[in-house]
């Protein structure tokens, strides 16, 4: 099975303008709702890719009722583990340009947080748990690395995708890839990059820090993947981006399943990059007709130092 894990889930409300004045009355022309969290998005792309997963997290409130119910009608798996406060809701404005306003997470009792480890415990070596986005305040700050231990004891496969220092956290044991962006890879390393040599030799140095493989997205230049036997670059059809909000998640997403599917690298990572940039071009993520078009249009190249 596949497992998504998303600590601070949340419903976002998209409200689409015309324009926007501060201190004046805005009337939004259109309106949106879609179950929000990096974790989530990867169970819905997969649900798209007809990969089965189950989404795991904290909700609570009609607020979470909302992501239940949203995912019930997708045909996703949900053990979500129950709290008192509601899940947090973001609104995102798009007025041409994108605005986003990210409310606090939720308080995680000490209880509720040792649920979410049980359930984790009783992971296999034929399992694959995906660990995304951003934590709420009340639950431990090394909670990536928590369960990045976790699964290197009971043999499950581990994906990441999160910031620089819940990331570095997990390095240590050897997670079956993660997939910083460009701007997140340059903090991790404090450093600017200006070229593909850049990618290839800090994404070397995750490397040698544990990482299995890495997945660098490189925005509307495509992405870079990397392991200890190979580099490749992705180059992705130009076309207008909608909606930047899950694009990684969706990479993610297609990697997994294509790995999951029994696909080469090339191939699989061919479908991760053609899932994100699909979502990029589209109001919500990427659908599988999306996803089609756009994979017969991506390019993959052997990048220098691959065997």
């Amino acid at each position: 099975m596949i497992y998504t894990v998303t600590f601070n889930p949340s419903v976002d409300y998209i409200m689409h303008l015309d324009g926007f004045n501060i201190s004046e009355l805005n009337r939004a022309t259109t309106t949106h709702k879609f179950a929000g969290g990096k974790g989530i998005n990867v169970s819905r792309v997969l649900r798209t890719l007809d990969v089965t997963s189950t989404a795991l997290g904290f909700i609570g409130g009609f607020t979470g009722e909302f992501i239940v119910d949203t995912l019930k009608q997708s045909h996703i798996n949900e053990a979500f583990v129950r709290i008192d406060d509601d899940t947090r809701m973001n609104v995102k404005l798009k007025t041409g340009q994108e605005t986003e306003i990210n409310a606090p997470g939720p308080t995680i009792t000490t209880n509720q947080f040792e649920t979410l480890m049980d359930q984790i415990k009783q992971t296999t070596e034929q399992d694959t748990v995906i660990v995304a986005g951003s934590i709420p305040k009340s639950i431990p700050s090394d909670v990536y690395g928590q369960i990045a231990k976790i699964t290197q004891q009971t043999g499950a496969q581990l994906v990441v995708d999160a910031e620089k220092d819940l990331l570095e956290t997990v390095l240590p044991y050897q997670p079956m890839f993660i997939k910083p962006n460009k701007d997140e890879l340059e903090h991790m390393f404090d450093t600017t990059i200006q070229s593909d040599e850049d990618v290839l030799y800090y994404g070397r140095k995750i490397l040698e820090r544990g990482a299995q493989a890495v997945i660098i997205s490189l925005g509307g230049d495509g992405a870079i993947y990397l392991d200890q036997n190979q580099s490749l670059k992705a180059t992705v059809p130009k076309g207008q981006v909608v909606n930047t909000v899950g694009s990684g998640d969706s990479t993610v997403a297609g990697m997994v399943a294509g790995l999951d599917a029994g696909l080469s690298i090339n191939e699989a990572f061919r479908q991760a990059v053609s899932a994100g940039t699909a979502t990029a071009y589209n109001d919500d993520l990427a659908t599988a007709e999306g996803i089609q078009d756009v994979q017969s249009q991506v390019t993959i190249a052997t990048l220098d130092g691959s065997e």
